[in-house]
């Protein structure tokens, strides 16, 4: 009976995967084979030319073969020692490639760096790239920045994990007092209060505070009541505050309840004196260098009290928790925060012409300006890759590819040796007349 072959499908086991290599090994073993026949082809040349009857035409013949031999020889000899050991022998400065691997891709690592990777021709390769066109199209197209915006989000916490509470409210806590003590402090809070003013959006301050102190002086009108007449007790005596306490106590707290009801009013005196108040002062923080220095004073002063501090350490927490429960969510605020702007730099980059120079222009210095930096690590990365490669495998894969190619070397130099050797025995007979060759 005759067995199946082991890699049969009817015997269960998976069938051999195909050597992608195979066409290139195909192709090695012809070309070797048709050069070392050359080879074979001219030895056999030379010996039958030593059967021919004495003459010039005989000995010319006999040069020129010995010429082909030896030049084939010598051919197959560097081609092979270029890879391996010629006939196994431990002859000096062969088996190149695997013994010069790591120096190899040093050289080819300083190459590259040196020669390929340089900033004039990082330059014009991106020049002839629309940097802005690429950012645009992947900005513009919900189907990838949507998954871009998922991801980056998605490296929020990462990212906050990365950073220690401590240290980032301590740089909190230097920078916030910073930036707000700072020469553009004021001008951020002018132009916040000038916003409000023009929106008429500081009516509605005036509505919360008014709806605050009322609310405030319900909860607590049985403390100032009893606050009042003590003071009145204080300043009048005994029977001057057993008398007269109350009735001050009362009088004083519907006057304040009066006056919040008139201001409640939109068109109250103190509402437009507050509003002719807070334009003055947005003015005054535009135009007195003064002023503003003093509100930036102020500001530093209050952000670096104990209250305000614990303030924005608390702010801190709050604002790292929300973030991490919101990362994690493919429909949450982060990741539609995200989109949007990708969206918003889509449409810059498509209606802007001088954005998207801009943007090419930095993006080329900022890669000119690395490159110092890069083709060191380029020739370094480069050396270490041809490093870790398995010797036995790479000289294998780069013969694969220009063995073909060095098969023509040797077969040229069996012809070159041939008609070299017939050509120099012709001269020198025609010159010194018999020679022996």
């Amino acid at each position: 009976m005759n067995a199946l072959p082991p890699n049969d499908p009817a015997l269960g086991a998976a069938p051999r995967l195909a050597d992608p290599e195979a066409p290139l090994r195909r192709a090695l073993a012809r070309h070797r084979a048709i050069a070392t026949g050359l080879l074979a082809g001219m030895a056999a040349l030379m010996l039958g030319a030593y059967a021919l009857p004495p003459g010039y035409w005989a000995e010319l013949l006999q040069a020129a073969a010995k010429a082909g031999v030896v030049g084939g020889v010598a051919d197959w000899f560097a081609v092979t020692a270029l890879f391996r050991r010629p006939l196994g022998l431990p002859i000096p400065h062969t088996a190149i490639i695997p013994a010069q691997k790591e120096r190899l891709g040093q050289g080819l690592g300083r190459f590259v760096a040196n020669h390929v990777f340089t900033e004039a021709e990082v330059a014009r390769v991106l020049g002839r790239l629309d940097l802005a066109g690429i950012a645009r199209s992947f900005l513009a197209d919900p189907d990838t920045a949507r998954p871009a915006a998922q991801a980056l989000a998605a490296s929020l916490p990462r990212l906050l994990a990365s950073l220690e509470d401590g240290r980032a409210r301590r740089l909190l806590g230097r920078l916030l007092p910073r930036l707000a003590g700072g020469a553009g402090g004021a001008c951020v809070v002018a132009r916040a209060l000038r916003g409000l003013v023009e929106g008429g959006r500081h009516q509605e301050v005036v509505d919360l505070a008014i709806t605050e102190l009322r609310r405030l002086l319900v909860e607590k009108e049985d403390q100032l009541r009893q606050t009042i007449e003590a003071k009145v007790r204080e300043e009048g005596g005994r029977l001057v505050g057993w008398a007269l306490g109350a009735t001050v106590a009362g009088r004083v707290l519907a006057g304040v309840n009066a006056e919040l009801a008139r201001m409640e009013a939109a068109d109250s005196d103190l509402r437009r004196a507050f509003e002719v108040w807070l334009k003055t002062e947005v003015e005054r923080l535009e135009t007195d260098p003064e002023r503003a220095a003093a509100l930036g004073r102020a500001m530093r002063k209050a952000m670096t009290h104990p209250t305000v501090a614990a303030w924005v350490e608390d702010v801190w927490a709050r604002l790292r928790a929300a973030l991490e429960a919101d990362a994690g969510n493919p429909t949450g605020r982060s990741v539609a925060l995200l989109e949007g702007a990708f969206a918003n730099a889509g449409t810059l980059l498509a209606e802007d012409p001088v954005a998207r120079e801009r943007l090419n222009r930095a993006v080329q210095r900022l890669l000119v300006r690395l490159m110092p930096a890069a083709r060191a690590q380029l020739a370094g990365f480069i050396a270490q890759v041809v490093a870790g490669w398995d010797t036995a495998q790479v000289t294998e894969k780069i013969e694969l590819r220009v063995g073909r190619d060095l098969q023509y070397v040797r077969m040229n130099g069996t012809l070159v040796g041939f008609l070299v050797g017939g050509a120099l025995y012709a001269l020198l007979t025609a010159v010194f007349g018999r020679v022996a060759f």
